[in-house]
């Protein structure tokens, strides 16, 4: 978490995920009709945690562990879970023995009912879900390192590989060993170095030290990206490939949506539908990620109504506006009957027999 990209992908994807309306649905006659949502959907772990905030906590759990685990300490009258506490992911372990999983929570064993666990980057035959920052590791261990060596060099009084050479005279080993150490002395401790005119200070990978470390920061970011499935841009991360224009933000965001977040969203319906009664179901209003301007939102609504998918009530009812009075009606039809009636006089022309 210490890594700014680790931090802005998990921020980025949970922020994004935990904001999403949570809306229940069922299908009665081949349409879909929404229906109340239960208590664990608005408070899952209860008064002190709302639904966004456990939404955001098991999302950051899910991306850089693979794994989310709660404990069910409630049920309603359908035996289904109403409380779920999520537990921190470092206090967890799965066991499977002839076929049987069994939580460890804290030092405690729990049976696989009393536990709610969801996972992600699974593989067949694994009944946990892969790490990403795992194996993202090497990656994230030599930004680290990276970062490391440039507190020490610009913090500790760390020094590049030089040469200190005499330009006056041959030494003997005795007395280039004395003014080795007398330097690295001074400049360790940050001191003042004296010397002659016959000595000369000389750097050999100062430079060279330093792109390669510049190198390892921007290329470090780039493989987190990836491994977070998130793209660089979103995170500021600099970008070195051809760079894809888009027409406006929706489509920026669609195709986010679409290629990196949507499997995740996909997989947490899915869960959470297991929390409800069947037939309903869970979906997450994926619409509030693309949002659009007001001048295209004004136009894709007008192509609605125009086509008769869309009434003007219901788009009213987008702008939290009330339905159409009779007074309402009655004004646009004056309005637009008349120009209506205008636009379809044909023009007069010369000599035409009316």
């Amino acid at each position: 978490m210490r890594h700014s990209a680790v931090w802005a992908c998990l921020r980025l994807r949970a922020n994004l995920v935990s904001t999403l309306p949570v809306d229940v649905f069922r299908r009665v006659g081949g349409i879909q009709v929404e229906m109340p949502k239960p208590p664990v959907l608005i408070s899952p772990g209860g008064n002190r945690v709302g639904m966004a905030e456990w939404m955001y906590s098991s999302q950051v759990d899910l991306d850089r562990s693979g794994n989310s685990f709660g404990l069910i300490t409630e049920r309603n009258a359908a035996r289904l879970p109403s409380r779920i506490e999520l537990q921190s992911i470092s206090g967890c372990s799965v066991r499977e023995r002839d076929g049987v999983l069994t939580y460890r929570i804290q030092g405690v064993e729990y049976p696989e009912e009393q536990v709610w666990h969801e996972k992600q980057y699974t593989i067949s035959g694994l009944p946990v879900g892969l790490s990403p920052v795992a194996y993202a590791a090497w990656s994230i261990g030599q930004y680290q390192s990276a970062q490391q060596f440039a507190v020490d060099w610009y913090g500790s009084g760390g020094i590049p590989k030089a040469m200190l050479r005499n330009t006056e005279e041959t030494i003997d080993a005795k007395v280039a060993l004395e003014m080795k150490s007398r330097f690295k002395a001074s400049v360790e401790a940050r001191d003042v170095f004296t010397t002659g005119k016959d000595w000369e200070y000389t750097p050999i990978q100062a430079e060279s030290v330093g792109a390669d470390w510049l190198e390892a920061q921007k290329y470090g970011i780039g493989d987190v990206a990836r491994f977070f499935d998130c793209p660089g841009d979103l995170i500021d991360a600099a970008v070195q490939s051809g760079n894809i224009t888009y027409a406006n933000v929706t489509q920026r965001n669609l195709q986010f949506l679409i290629m990196h977040l949507g499997p995740a969203i996909v997989r947490r319906e899915l869960a959470l539908s297991t929390l409800l009664p069947q037939p309903r179901f869970v979906k997450l209003n994926t619409g509030a990620l693309l949002r659009m301007d007001p001048q295209t939102q004004a136009l894709v609504m007008k192509t609605q109504i125009d086509s008769r998918t869309l009434t003007p009530d219901e788009g009213r009812e987008f702008y939290d506006r009330p339905p159409l009075t009779e007074d309402q009606m009655a004004g646009f039809d004056r309005l637009f009957s008349k120009v209506q009636a205008g636009a379809a006089q044909p023009p007069a022309m010369d000599g035409a027999t009316q």
